[in-house]
């Protein structure tokens, strides 16, 4: 089974060829979050894990497109799984865990793997990298600290209450925290005022 995550690995680095705030190395903690909230939850990592790799390998064609990076990553996540065999049953959980997986979906994660995706999807955008990530993001689009802090109050100060595991919900409390402890000095940094 390692190899076969390797080789998945290796296949989404290659599509999701540029780095930013959904880079490969989003996709790589997200991994790494959803193998430690697996074990705890005990999900079935043989859904968690290629849900995991693939959740995000549709975001550069999404900017290019238009089409929901959820719906065209299922897409190609399908065709990747079934050329391997991976197994009809497994392949429709991995594909409702992605499409389920993102902040903005209307689609509910029904099963225990698709809710971990989303909690180690949201956990990655709280605290000091989910910081990081929104001034990536906020290059990305041209715009700058207030549009950042705007979407922190928007959106990441908001995840926490959003979680599904009690694992995920754990982990979420200290990044909360540093979370809103920056907000906070960030507010009060860049509401000085100029005095000439």
């Amino acid at each position: 089974m390692m190899e076969q995550y390797r080789e998945m690995r290796i296949f989404v680095e290659k599509a999701i060829n540029e780095p930013g705030s959904h880079g490969f190395d989003h996709t790589l903690r997200v991994i790494t979050l959803c193998e430690i909230i697996g074990r705890e939850e005990d999900a079935k990592m043989d859904i968690l894990i290629p849900a995991a790799i693939f959740h995000d390998i549709a975001r550069p064609l999404e900017r290019k497109t238009g089409v929901p990076h959820e719906i065209k990553g299922a897409e190609m996540a399908e065709k990747y799984l079934i050329r391997i065999s991976y197994g009809e049953k497994r392949i429709s959980q991995i594909l409702h865990a992605i499409k389920a997986h993102r902040f903005s979906t209307a689609m509910v994660p029904e099963t225990l793997e698709a809710q971990i995706l989303s909690d180690a999807d949201k956990l990655d955008a709280m605290g000091a990298v989910g910081i990081a990530r929104t001034f990536i993001s906020a290059g990305e689009r041209g715009d700058d600290i207030k549009d950042g802090l705007n979407h922190m109050h928007e959106k990441l100060l908001q995840l926490s209450g959003l979680l599904y595991t009690r694992s995920g919900q754990k982990m979420a409390e200290k990044r909360h925290e540093f979370l809103l402890s920056f907000v906070q000095a960030l507010e009060k940094e860049i509401d000085m005022e100029i005095t000439f």
